[in-house]
């Protein structure tokens, strides 16, 4: 039950308050310093952040406003780092990489965002990353906020990193966007 009220929270519902001590339920021991949330958050905000380095990718030769690019290659050196380092926690505890099933994570774009937005360039590619990099911020900003609990420091701190730059991003991002309108 714990597993589907944090996923209840993630998803955006909120009808529940998960901590750290109601999840640490066995998925795996406690040597290596690591909550079951602390490994379920880690399992899903890897591939929350390689989207966003994807999407990221994709600026480079897609966007043609300067500040969508240099926006876009800002996210993308943040997020690769912390990529590897959430991995080497799942190494560390002995967890694999995914939780082995799909789980939905708020502002993860569709197979067929990210078709449009791969087929698309200049200011509608711009557009359109700014638009989706809000949600897809959103939703990390959310994810974040289910380990400010943990009793892990590094976990704790990265979530505090990421709850900080994204939204400090996203007033970046609608004001970008803001000038499209």
């Amino acid at each position: 039950m714990p597993v589907l009220a944090l996923g209840l929270l993630l998803s955006g519902c909120g009808l529940v308050s998960v901590t750290d001590a109601s999840m640490d339920h066995g998925m795996m021991g406690n040597a290596s310093g690591f909550s079951s949330s602390d490994i379920m958050f880690a399992q899903m905000m890897i591939p929350h952040h390689q989207q966003a380095v994807d999407m990221g990718t994709l600026a480079e030769t897609r966007a043609s406003n300067p500040k969508v690019k240099e926006l876009a290659a800002q996210i993308k050196s943040e997020q690769a780092p912390e990529i590897l380092q959430m991995k080497a926690w799942l190494t560390a505890s002995g967890s694999g990489m995914d939780m082995g099933h799909d789980m939905g994570m708020k502002g993860m774009l569709t197979d067929s965002q990210l078709m449009e937005l791969t087929n698309s360039t200049d200011s509608v590619f711009d557009q359109l990353y700014l638009k989706d990099m809000i949600g897809h911020h959103q939703g990390a900003i959310e994810m974040g906020q289910t380990v400010l609990n943990s009793k892990n420091k590094e976990v704790k701190a990265l979530a505090e990193s990421i709850i900080k730059s994204q939204t400090e991003q996203i007033t970046i991002l609608e004001k970008i966007l803001a000038e499209y309108r």
